[in-house]
């Protein structure tokens, strides 16, 4: 039996229903479906408790789970192993989306041209819990994360890069007050916001809680996945959004939108970088990681909690 049943019970399970594993895994809901269906028929057990609004392992799902999750950890492990035996250099990098788009091609680029002789070389966009979970299942060497609050990462050795600050952005047709602004002035436009789970939508949840207000209060809310499309969309006129400055610096000198503050907002969030322990230290990982620092020269890059650390791995 393939591997990848197991791993779509575990992306069931985490996600709470099969459309959201069906978009985690890049297949359809129908395929999901069949996929456990198929683990049911095997084991003679229904494994998910379908009845309420979000899947759950029932008893036998619970034992199939946790040796699901053991088997994939064992192959994830046994896969690195093998790659080790090739003696080929490699590297797997996960980022939230706002460094892939921003910094991370600088530092592709510059880390290409000094290792023209990297075989294998991987990257994907993941939200925080994804690329954790990455991490977690040897999927990545190295993840760069973009996150409001403080995560769980005591297994991985991590760095400190700049916060990342957000802001509100509005085409000059809106004709909004620009920089500081009221919450009301913002509350009557259509509001263009991440999907669930994106650490600039969950910042902007936050800070809407904490002065008493939330997403629903604005006057429409559409969802888009990319970011791209979505700076497009507020450039045209369509609506507002909250996003990481740096992906909008150009259009904001050259006047193209406006950037506005509310008073009492936190508009920063952290940047982790985090290392997989378990990837052995070698030429290539730090060469990767000097071009990820080379990125923010300003700033003297310190492990965290240690502030005489360099990044020397």
């Amino acid at each position: 039996m393939e591997t990848l049943y197991l791993k779509t019970l575990v992306v069931a399970v985490d996600s709470g229903s099969f459309s959201k594993a069906a978009t985690v895994l890049n297949i359809t809901q129908s395929a999901v479906s069949q996929r456990i269906k198929f683990l049911e028929d095997r084991y003679g057990y229904q494994l998910l408790d379908r009845s309420g609004p979000v899947l759950v392992a029932t008893e036998a799902g619970r034992v199939v789970l946790a040796k699901a999750e053991e088997i994939l950890r064992i192959e994830s492990e046994l896969s690195n192993e093998l790659k080790h035996m090739e003696g080929k250099p490699r590297l797997s990098l996960c980022c939230t989306p706002t460094f892939g788009i921003v910094y991370l091609p600088n530092v592709l680029n510059r880390f290409i041209l000094q290792n023209a002789d990297i075989v294998d070389l991987k990257f994907m966009f993941y939200t925080p819990e994804q690329a954790i979970k990455g991490l977690h299942e040897n999927e990545f060497d190295v993840g760069v994360i973009e996150h409001c609050e403080a995560l769980e990462l005591s297994e991985f050795k991590t760095f400190q890069l700049p916060r990342d600050e957000l802001v509100f952005i509005s085409s000059p047709g809106l004709q909004l007050p620009s920089m500081d602004v009221d919450i009301d002035h913002l509350l009557h436009h259509r509001l263009i916001a991440r999907k669930v789970g994106c650490s600039s939508r969950k910042l902007l949840e936050l800070n809407m809680t904490a002065i008493g207000r939330s997403l629903k209060d604005f006057k429409r809310m559409i969802i888009y996945d990319d970011l791209r499309l979505t700076i497009d969309t507020v450039i045209g006129g369509g609506g507002i959004a909250f996003v990481s400055r740096s992906l909008v610096k150009k259009q904001l000198e050259e006047g193209s939108l406006l950037e506005h503050r509310l008073p009492g907002f936190t508009h920063n969030r952290f940047r982790t970088v985090a290392l997989n322990k378990k990837r052995t230290p070698d030429k290539v990982l730090q060469n990767f990681m000097d071009c990820i620092f080379t990125t923010f020269p300003s700033v003297s890059v310190e492990e965290e909690g240690d502030s005489n650390q360099n990044c020397r791995l």
